[in-house]
């Protein structure tokens, strides 16, 4: 951490029980940062704090040893069970969870403080039986806390310090109203500590904070203007057909240690990934749709340096605590100018320096006036040049994603085909349904058959077999020939669409 980011403020100053001391030994914390020097005194005095910070300058510290020092100085409740947590930290993503679990591991690791994590994706019954055990903090996102209570697997009753990181964050992914359910299960306000960090406090979060907190002090560290400072920053303008091009060859002439590029869509991510696999650079893209193990396996490579580049949308320029980024390239130029500061962000961490290259592309450079305009400047322009511009290899295209439909150019479906039309598509064609009636759907390429009568009706032997010669129809249609000759024969009478009776013989 650069000495410049610091203030004059010690923790050793803070007179913080000698267990913590120890823990912020082992992680070389002498001074803190502005977030944890105007933010640790409100809280170790018994103060609900409402921040507003950035990740990376160091709030997770602030709160860690706030709530250390709050479970070690006070006695839990005396009707605490076994399965009842004294400390609660929502965040919005697993990896956010599982980052402050890191960090919460090395600051308390003197403390003696059992810790429990609690994220989907990963690990159901092991984490169930770990927090059955009994865990003094819990660390986790809102779903899975959320299950966990109603199983009665956690007891949130004797809660007395709750954290909430990333505020604003849950709100963009929808978590509020799971928010608001596990608030309404904690102790009254007033019997707890509480502290709330986002990186902005709007009033959707001012609001929130109000209502489940005690009289929060607002802390607000400007960082937007410090991240743009230490920031060297440049925009192209290249075309569509160049963007490709351009990053390719700026990769490779820039040969940056640890990068991210940042895409608006998960469909442009992986393109990406495809693009610069193909053209010898270490790259992986990471998604909601990532499994869980191979998320946190990226990031820690990511995190060692084995892995070059990262490539996401914004879900993963957010919460995310990654030290050293060298570059960050804005391969789609975000929509949001606040999006903008977040990734360019990752690359200015507690007072170093980085580079950010946008692209000002065709499709997304209508958002640079506003993106100048929130950071008070206009971008510096550099040209494309020829010699930035290689003869890229083009990776295989990516595989179209079907929603429903069909199997496609006449293959069977996963349920099988029906005896009025082709097979279904494994994903929501043929089978027994109303598709048995409409011709079974047989795939994106093929025409929509007309549907069949819904009273079939009886052909002779020899044409039945001319057009069955394949199909279940062959076979079953003399039983249902059979029973109509019989039923005329009893009521001497045909339908409509039926043919009479053969004559006796």
């Amino acid at each position: 951490m650069a000495e410049s980011h610091l203030t004059e403020l010690s923790f050793s100053s803070l007179h913080l029980p000698e267990a913590l001391q120890k823990g912020l030994a082992d992680a070389s914390f002498e001074r803190c940062t502005p977030i944890q020097a105007q933010t640790l005194p409100q809280a170790l005095a018994g103060l609900d704090v409402a921040g507003q910070a950035q990740t990376g300058t160091g709030k997770t510290a602030a709160f860690l040893v706030a709530m250390y020092a709050r479970l070690m100085r006070e006695p839990p409740p005396a009707s605490r069970s076994l399965n009842a947590p004294r400390a609660l930290i929502i965040a919005p993503t697993r990896e956010l969870a599982v980052q402050i679990h890191r960090d919460a591991e090395v600051l308390g690791s003197h403390t003696g403080l059992q810790l429990g994590l609690a994220f989907g994706g990963v690990d159901y019954e092991k984490q169930r039986h770990h927090l059955e055990a009994g865990v003094d903090v819990l660390m986790g996102t809102p779903g899975r806390i959320i299950d966990f209570v109603k199983q009665k697997v956690i007891d949130l009753r004797s809660v007395q310090v709750l954290v909430l990181d990333e505020a604003d964050r849950m709100f963009d992914l929808g978590f509020i109203a799971d928010i608001r359910y596990i608030l309404r299960r904690l102790p009254d306000p007033q019997a707890r500590l509480n502290m709330l960090f986002s990186a902005t406090l709007s009033h959707r979060v001012l609001e929130l904070a109000y209502e489940h907190m005690n009289e929060p002090t607002l802390v607000r560290i400007e960082p937007d203007k410090m991240t743009v400072d230490r920031v060297r920053q440049v925009i192209y303008y290249p075309s569509n057909d160049e963007k490709p091009r351009l990053l390719v060859g700026l990769l490779k002439h820039m040969d940056p240690r640890r990068s991210m590029v940042f895409v608006n869509t998960r469909r442009a991510a992986e393109e990406i990934e495809g693009l610069l696999r193909s053209n010898d650079i270490n790259a992986e893209a990471i998604s909601g749709d990532v499994p869980q193990r191979k998320r946190l396996r990226m990031l820690r490579d990511f995190h060692e340096g084995t892995l070059a580049v990262l490539i996401g949308t914004d879900v993963a320029s957010r919460g995310l605590h990654i030290p050293d980024v060298s570059h960050v390239f804005n391969y789609d130029l975000p929509q949001d100018p606040e999006d903008y500061v977040h990734r360019i962000g990752r690359t200015a961490r507690a007072g170093t320096e980085g580079d950010a290259i946008s692209f000002g592309c065709e499709e997304y450079v209508i958002s640079l006036p506003d993106i100048e305009a929130y950071i008070g400047r206009k971008l510096p322009v550099a040209a494309v040049a020829t010699d930035m511009l290689p003869e890229i290899v083009s990776p295989a295209p990516l595989p179209r994603r079907h929603f429903g439909g069909g199997g496609g150019r006449g293959k069977p479906g996963r349920g099988g085909g029906s005896r009025s039309g082709g097979g279904g598509g494994r994903g929501g064609g043929g089978g027994r349904s109303d598709r048995r009636r409409t011709g079974g759907g047989g795939g994106g390429h093929s025409s929509p058959r007309p549907p069949a009568a819904e009273a079939p009706v009886a052909v002779a032997p020899d044409e039945a077999s001319a057009s069955g010669t394949n199909g279940e129809a062959a076979h079953e249609a003399p039983p249902r020939k059979r029973r109509r000759r019989r039923r005329s024969k009893r009521s001497n009478s045909t339908g409509p669409g039926t043919p009479p009776a053969p004559e006796a013989t």
